[in-house]
C-alpha cells in the first residue's frame, strides 16, 4: 500500500509540476444508525470489502466486486467498527478506510486520526490513536463500542480540577493503561487570557510539556491504542495532535482544516456532568462550563483570534520561531531519532 501510493503522488508530481498535497484518499461518514456512505476521488474499478479489522481475509464481506462509484452507500451498524477496503484490479492498490468521527450517543469530538495521507506518500495508520473532548457521560453502548479498538492506553491531558469533576472512567471499562500529569487549571487559564485572543497559545508549549512527553512515549511504545483528551478536545488536545501530524509529514493544511473540525464536532452538553457548583466554589472549569441564564450548555467556539487568525496557525509560527519547528521542540522533550523513526514505523502505512 505505502509504496503503490508513494509511486502514484510522485508520479502526478512529476506530471503537473505542482507540490504533492496531502489528503484522503476516501472518507467514510456515517447517514444513520445502519448506514455509512463511501466517498473517493479515484473512480478506477475497485472491490469493495467491509473487515471487522484493517487487514482482508477470507471472513471479510465483499459487498462490490469491480465498484467505479464515487459514492457509495453501504450497511455498517453503528455498533460495530467496521472497515472498508479497497482493492484494485489483481490486489493491487489496496487503501482501507474507516469512520474518523465515531458515532457515540454521549461522546464529544471523539475521532481516529488515521487517513491522512502524508507529504512523501504514506498514510497515517487507523485505530492507533484516537483524541476526544472528555467523556464522563458516555453510555453503555459507546462503551462497547470503544471496547472493538484495543485501547490500551488513555492519556488524560487535563488537569486537576477537570478530574475531579469528571473523571475518566474508560480505562477502566477497558482495561487500559491511565496516565495523568497533575497540574493547576488556573495558570493555564490565566495564560489563554492574555494577548486580547492573539498568540493564545505561546508558551503552553511549556506548561504542558509533561503531558506531552507521556502522550508520545504511548504512542512510540505502541501498546495499544492510545486515546487521549482534554475537556473539549480542541485546544490541548488540538496542539498535541497538530505536533503528531506534523512530525507524521501531513501537510499543515490538512492539520488546520482537521483542527477546526472541532467546533462542529463538539457536544458540548456531553462534556461535563451535572453537579451543583456550590460543591466546587474555586474550580474554575465549572464556573466556565455552568449554563446560562437560558439554561443551555455553552455553544462550542470557532478556533479563531479576533483578527481572524487561526490559533493553530499562529501556533505553528511560533513553533518554527521558537524552537525550528515541532519535531525540534519535541527533542526539547527528549526525544531522539530513534524515537521518531519509532513513532512513523507504528503510526505510517
Amino acid at each position: 500500500m505505502r509504496k503503490i501510493t508513494a509511486t502514484v503522488l510522485l508520479t502526478a508530481l512529476l506530471l503537473t509540476g505542482s507540490p504533492v498535497v496531502a489528503r484522503e484518499l476516501a472518507t467514510l461518514t456515517r447517514l444513520d444508525a445502519s448506514t455509512v456512505e463511501l466517498k473517493r476521488d479515484d473512480t478506477a474499478p475497485v472491490a469493495v470489502w467491509i473487515s471487522a479489522d484493517t487487514v482482508l481475509d477470507k471472513g471479510d464481506q465483499r459487498f462490490a466486486a469491480a465498484s467505479k462509484d464515487g459514492v457509495l452507500k453501504l450497511p455498517i451498524a453503528a455498533t460495530d467498527r467496521r472497515y472498508v477496503i479497497l482493492e484494485g484490479k489483481g490486489g493491487k492498490g489496496r487503501n482501507v478506510v474507516a469512520e474518523r468521527v465515531l458515532p457515540l450517543e454521549q461522546g464529544s469530538n471523539f475521532r481516529d486520526v488515521g487517513g491522512y495521507v502524508t507529504k512523501d506518500g504514506h498514510m497515517v495508520k487507523w485505530d492507533k490513536a484516537f483524541r476526544s473532548g472528555a467523556m464522563p457521560l458516555l453510555t453503555d453502548a459507546d462503551y462497547a463500542l470503544l471496547g472493538q479498538l484495543g485501547i490500551g492506553n488513555v492519556v488524560d491531558l487535563r488537569s486537576i480540577e477537570e478530574r475531579e469533576i469528571a473523571p475518566d472512567q474508560l480505562d477502566d471499562k477497558v482495561g487500559a493503561l491511565f496516565i495523568a500529569n497533575d497540574y493547576s487549571l488556573k495558570p493555564l487559564m490565566a495564560k489563554m487570557g492574555q494577548g486580547g485572543g492573539e498568540n493564545m497559545y505561546a508558551g503552553m508549549e511549556k506548561m504542558l510539556a509533561p503531558q506531552f512527553r507521556s502522550l508520545f512515549r504511548r504512542l512510540i511504545a505502541d501498546e495499544g491504542a492510545v486515546v487521549y483528551h482534554c475537556s473539549a478536545g480542541q485546544d490541548r488536545t488540538g496542539m498535541a495532535t497538530a505536533l503528531l501530524y506534523d512530525v507524521l509529514g501531513v501537510d499543515r493544511e490538512t492539520i488546520l482544516k482537521d483542527y477546526h473540525l472541532s467546533t462542529e464536532l463538539r457536544r458540548t452538553q456531553f462534556e461535563m456532568p451535572k453537579v451543583d457548583p456550590k460543591d466546587y466554589p474555586n474550580n474554575p472549569i465549572l464556573k466556565y462550563y455552568v449554563a446560562g441564564e437560558d439554561g443551555k450548555p455553552r455553544k462550542a467556539e470557532p478556533l479563531y483570534t479576533p483578527s481572524g487568525a487561526s490559533h493553530l496557525a499562529q501556533f505553528f509560527t511560533y513553533l518554527d520561531k521558537q524552537y525550528g519547528g515541532s519535531e525540534a521542540y519535541l527533542r526539547t522533550l527528549g526525544f531522539t531519532d530513534a524515537d521518531f523513526a519509532k513513532l512513523r514505523k507504528t503510526m505510517l502505512d
